[in-house]
């Protein structure tokens, strides 16, 4: 049993021993590589060189790079593949990645040494070191020369897409994703770097800097985006000479025809710098495109470009350039107007369109060419906001009414003048607020006192026409045209309701004018149908007309026998034709006159007839020479006539004479007619008779009668 536990044990060592051996085999070559001094880098990282002592001691004070063979890291750099010579006791090896910046991106370079910059530096110069991949080149400088030394610090040459073997213990590489930097950095060193990272990031400053490749949203406009083609880049320079006392904007550069001034839209910096620019915001822009700009060098605002939109004109005010001579005149005393390029109000204007126009090197005055409109109405504004601020004009009237009165003003100014109106105010708006609103404002108060309130609202059209002559005038003096003034119907501010009584007022009024208009025009009408009720009524008439016309012929005829009835035939005549001829004037009072005619003509005739017959009647009583002679012919004629017999078949009388006696009896008046009758047929004379008196008694009473 012992004996069996003892060869398991045996059996294992020998396993052990041989699996130690096995090691050792596979461990020896590489250890004794390493021992021998033999390196091996990986294709895809280099080999920082550490030494760990020299002959020649350490490093100079204030370096970092062993450049003479000192103790220290050293400038080469070990790149992929096998190394020899660097002995363990001597040399540290230190294996780190490529540094890759990606496609489309920027790295930024900070070197650890180098000569320090220059007091006016910022950044430290470029220097050709084949992209910082050359380290010897970088420290000693190229010919041997002071100008191609490089500089510690942050550098002015920025890193392009693509992988770079680079000496990490000299150079710190900052790129969007990661830093490349060497492990054994301080904690300070580390957090700066940090720190810049981030701020490059917050900045896009990894990217290009595109002009003209994405929309830009106004701050407090959202709605208001602008086409990628409306943006350009103002360019503030960070490094380099500082501008001259009394400037505000750095000068362009780079102009002239001198290559190595040209500097790419500040891409070259030296070629910026050897050109005279100087640090600071920028007068040049940059437009559509991209470019590849050190942004600890310089940074990029984009701005929007400045249009003129149609109907405006430009009147640029620039902060940037010489001082200029005035154009405008002595005898214009609000300012002066100088030639383009100079600092000042310029003469020239910028016509409709877009350009890339520097916000900080001046202003762009948008002045209206075409018609507007402004508002003198609480509450109400156009489009452009001139008159946001303006309200209606309060007034105080002669009657003590105290309206408000809307007004709108239609103004143009010339284009030629605008650069004056700037000029003399500053811009529109301020025309408006400083000059206009109190000008009229005082001219409308002035009409105002002289008025009452029904002469305000009534008269109104004669005080627009008045305004607008008399504003025409003051307007021409300030360099704008007034087209028109259009006033409204003033209001009062409380709702008392007196301007609506006026109101009201007004319209009673013009209803009493229309009214009585109304009824002229009836009256008329009532006349022309009048009129024409009297041409139908002849028209239907028009036959009985004609037959009462035969009718007074005839009758007229019949006149000529009868004398008297002519006469009144011919009067009537008269009276219808004028009665005819009213007719055609007035219905009414032709009718009554016709009637009042008709009612003459008609007594006439009866009093004409009444006459004719009495006229006969005396020429047969005067042709029997006594009228009882007549009487009695007149009764003998209606004895005729009667039916009744002449002589009675029975006579009764009685009575007694005259004297008493009764031989004869009292005649009546009929026996003493016929005693008169038979006298005149026997040619006696009735006065012989000595009933005399009874005869003519009895004639008397016969001629009472007949009448």
């Amino acid at each position: 049993m012992e004996t069996g536990l003892f060869g398991v044990i045996v059996d294992m060592s020998v396993l052990l021993w041989a699996a130690v051996g096995l090691g050792g085999l596979l461990v020896l070559p590489p250890l004794a590589a390493w021992l021998a001094g033999v390196r091996y880098i990986p294709n895809d990282k280099v080999g920082i060189v550490e030494k760990l002592w020299s002959r020649q001691g350490s490093v100079a004070e204030g370096r970092l790079i062993a450049s003479r063979g000192e103790a220290g890291y050293e400038m080469r750099l070990l790149r992929g593949g096998l190394h020899f010579g660097f002995w363990p006791w001597q040399y540290r090896i230190h294996k780190t990645s490529l540094t890759v910046v990606p496609q489309g991106k920027i790295g930024y370079v900070f070197a650890r040494d180098g000569r320090p910059v220059d007091s006016d530096q910022t950044l430290a110069r470029v220097v050709e070191c084949n992209d910082f991949q050359d380290a010897r080149t970088f420290l000693s400088g190229k010919g041997g020369e002071h100008m191609c030394v490089g500089q510690r610090g942050r550098q002015r040459a920025i890193l392009r897409e693509g992988v770079y073997a680079i000496n990490l213990a000299l150079f710190v590489v900052i790129t969007e994703d990661c830093v490349y930097r060497l492990g054994m950095m301080s904690q300070h060193e580390s957090q700066m770097i940090d720190k810049w990272r981030q701020m490059l990031q917050a900045a896009h400053g990894f990217d290009p800097i595109v002009v003209g490749a994405a929309p830009i949203i106004h701050i407090g406009d959202p709605d208001d985006s602008r086409d990628a083609g409306d943006t350009i880049g103002v360019v503030t320079v960070h490094d380099g000479p500082t501008l001259d006392p009394g400037q505000i904007i750095a000068p362009p550069v780079g102009l002239d025809d001198n290559a190595m001034h040209h500097h790419s839209n500040f891409q070259d910096i030296e070629a910026f710098l050897r050109a005279g620019g100087r640090r600071g915001r920028q007068f040049a822009v940059l437009t559509d495109g991209t470019y590849f700009i050190n942004r600890w060098f310089a940074s990029v605002e984009l701005i929007p470009k400045k249009v003129v939109p149609i109907g405006h004109v430009g009147v640029v005010v620039s902060y940037f350039g010489k001082e200029g001579s005035d154009l405008s005149g002595d005898a214009f005393r609000h300012g002066e107007r100088v030639a383009s390029g100079e600092r000042g109000v310029q003469a020239s204007t910028l016509s409709p369109g877009k350009y890339a126009f520097n916000d900080y090197a001046g202003h762009v005055h948008l002045v209206p060419t075409t018609n507007f409109v402004l508002h003198w109405i609480t509450g109400r504004t156009e489009s452009h906001k001139y008159d946001e601020s303006l309200k209606s004009i309060d007034l105080v009237t002669a009657d003590a009414y105290e309206p408000a009165l809307p007004l709108s003003v239609v103004v143009h100014i010339d284009y030629q003048k605008a650069a004056s109106v700037v000029q003399r105010f500053g811009d529109v708006k301020k025309l408006i607020t400083q000059t206009l609103d109190p000008l009229l404002s005082a001219y409308f108060r002035d009409i105002a006192h002289k008025k009452t309130m029904l002469e305000l609202l009534h008269d109104r059209d004669s005080i627009q026409a008045e305004a607008r002559h008399e504003l025409q005038r003051k307007f021409s003096e300030f360099d704008i045209e007034l087209v028109d003034v259009l006033i409204g119907k003033p209001e009062t501010q409380e709702a008392t309701g007196e301007i609506e009584l006026l109101l009201e007022q007004l319209r009673l009024r013009q209803l009493s004018q229309e009214q009585v208009l109304t009824y002229q025009q009836q009256c008329a009408a009532s006349e022309k149908l009048k009129t024409l009720k009297m041409a139908q009524a002849q028209a239907e008439m028009q036959t009985d007309l004609t037959r009462s016309k035969v009718e007074i012929e005839i009758a007229k005829n019949r006149g000529e026998a009868e004398l008297e009835q002519a006469r009144m035939r011919a009067e009537q005549t008269v009276v219808d034709a004028e009665a005819e001829h009213r007719k055609h004037l007035l219905m009414a009072e032709a009718e009554g006159k016709a009637k009042t005619l008709l009612g003459e003509g008609e007594s006439t005739r009866v009093a004409l007839e009444g006459e004719a017959q009495a006229s006969v009647l005396r020429k047969q009583i005067d042709s029997y020479g006594d009228p009882r002679l007549y009487a009695v012919s007149m009764v003998s004629k209606y004895l005729a006539r009667s039916r009744q017999p002449l002589v009675p078949q029975q006579v009764f009388t009685s009575g007694a004479a005259a004297d008493g006696n009764c031989g004869r009896l009292e005649q009546g008046p009929l026996s003493i007619l016929i005693e008169l009758l038979l006298a005149e047929k026997l040619g006696l004379d009735p006065k012989l008779n000595g009933n005399a008196d009874s005869m003519e008694h009895a004639l008397s009473n016969a001629t009472t009668s007949q009448a």
